[in-house]
């Protein structure tokens, strides 16, 4: 069977292992498919190859209902890790993450992803931009968007941490395109998250994804005004990693999440 190589001389110590686990982790639901690890040492990744195509809205449902699947099937904390370290981003340039594990999804959102991630990017901000976010961040401590659209606590779901479109391969087998999970940052967090990355830039057939989801697992109404507070986070790697073209829609989600705060009454 073919297999595809994954190496880089420069990766941090632990990379590969960690995407590993974090693969497997994933996988052991048996929810959604998810690349098969061949092999892992130090070096890099061996992997099973998988041909790619383009998604019909059925294969775009289908990966939606197979997502929920994922996230109901829970993880231990907000913050768990499978692996004793992470990373968010780009092989090339990765940042390293907490795996501190939190009880409430606010506290582990600022104090474990976005206050380090705006401390990174803020060299390619404004000042007055590094302001609405700290007082973004500052908003989602206090638990506005714990639950959904105002709605009870989440419990820790089981995300795959970087979904946006480019980690979702679409492997055609039968006919079909099959969504499958590829280069995760895994770890107990919130649904949110990966709904809100996969809209990022648009992966295939989003909408229906979104149906598909909500088929199997509902989702309250106005769900997706939450989605700038899940964003944000991803927002903000770009703007550390590219800085420019990112920072007014880091900037702008941030006041969106504080105009949200206050339509739910949390401010």
């Amino acid at each position: 069977m073919r297999e595809f190589s994954k190496t880089d001389s420069t990766a941090p110590e632990g990379f590969f292992e960690a995407e590993a686990a974090g693969l497997r982790w994933l996988a052991e639901p048996k929810a959604i498919p998810v690349v098969e690890v061949r092999d892992v040492d130090a070096d890099g990744l061996i992997l099973e190859y998988l041909p790619s195509g383009r998604p019909s809205t059925d294969d775009a449902r289908q990966f939606g209902r197979g997502l929920a699947a994922l996230h109901d099937a829970g993880a231990p904390a907000f913050g768990f890790s499978p692996s004793a370290k992470s990373w968010f981003g780009p092989l090339h340039r990765p940042s390293e993450v907490p795996t501190t594990p939190r009880e409430e999804f606010g506290e582990f959102w600022s104090a474990d992803r976005l206050g380090p991630m705006l401390e990174r990017a803020e060299a390619n901000m404004t000042d007055a931009q590094v302001g609405v976010v700290s007082d973004a961040i500052d908003v989602i401590a206090t638990g506005a968007f714990d639950g959904i659209a105002g709605c009870d606590r989440e419990k820790p779901s089981r995300v795959h941490g970087d979904l946006w479109s480019g980690n979702v391969l679409w492997a055609t087998s039968d006919g079909s395109a099959v969504g499958t999970l590829i280069d995760p940052s895994a770890h107990g967090g919130h649904r949110l998250e990966d709904l809100a990355m996969l809209s990022l830039f648009s992966a295939p057939h989003l909408g229906v994804i979104y149906e598909g989801y909500c088929e199997a697992h509902p989702l309250p109404e106005g769900w997706k005004k939450d989605i700038p507070a899940h964003v944000l986070f991803g927002l903000l790697a770009h703007v550390y990693l590219f800085g420019g073209s990112y920072t007014q829609p880091a900037e702008s989600a941030a006041l969106q999440t504080i105009e949200r705060a206050r339509e739910l009454g949390a401010l």
